[in-house]
């Protein structure tokens, strides 16, 4: 599967802004504030938004907890139908476009749209063609206990299984040696 700098940077975005939510309603929200949200856009380099508020913090932990129901969806219907909504939600307006250095690019939010509408569209659109491509169970969850984090498995045999395998993979792992050896040891 082909997947383009614009799609990539919009998998990055949306799998962080999932990761923003308080895993089972109990953790800190990883976007607390209209900072936090200012510090989301700058560092994922989303453009064309303007000054955000309280209103924008508000759309986005919505449109957050839409695409988080996308990742845990158990067939590519229901991941559409979600995708569906969001970005027909979002007034997508397809165009090229050239800007801050990246060559022509597809921009799938309409000018002038507010940053949760922004997401909506080419995040959208970014995990459709996941759908559209039939590789749906790519959108994952970490299958760690205690870790529930979102991720894209791009692995060529779409065995990834951990958001990531240094923190969640290694630590299952050492723990599933220790067992072995204390088992062996009696």
């Amino acid at each position: 599967m082909l997947i383009t700098h614009d799609t990539r940077c919009a998998l990055d975005t949306v799998v962080d802004l999932v990761n923003t939510a308080p895993e089972d309603h109990a953790g800190p929200d990883g976007l607390p504030d209209v900072a936090a949200l200012e510090d989301f856009v700058r560092n994922h380099e989303i453009s064309d938004v303007g000054a955000l508020s309280e209103f924008d913090l508000s759309a986005v932990r919505k449109i957050r907890g839409r695409f988080a129901s996308v990742f845990a969806a158990h067939d590519a219907r229901t991941a559409a139908g979600v995708i569906n909504e969001l970005v027909a939600a979002a007034g997508t307006t397809p165009r090229l476009t050239d800007h801050d250095g990246y060559d022509w690019h597809v921009h799938y939010f309409a000018p002038g749209a507010s940053v949760a509408d922004h997401l909506a569209a080419d995040c959208g659109m970014a995990l459709a063609f996941f759908v559209v491509a039939g590789e749906q169970e790519r959108l994952r969850r970490c299958e760690a206990p205690d870790c529930r984090r979102a991720f894209v498995d791009l692995s060529r045999n779409r065995s990834r299984r951990y958001c990531d395998s240094r923190t969640c993979g290694n630590r299952l792992h050492v723990a599933a040696y220790r067992a072995r050896r204390k088992e062996a040891a009696g």
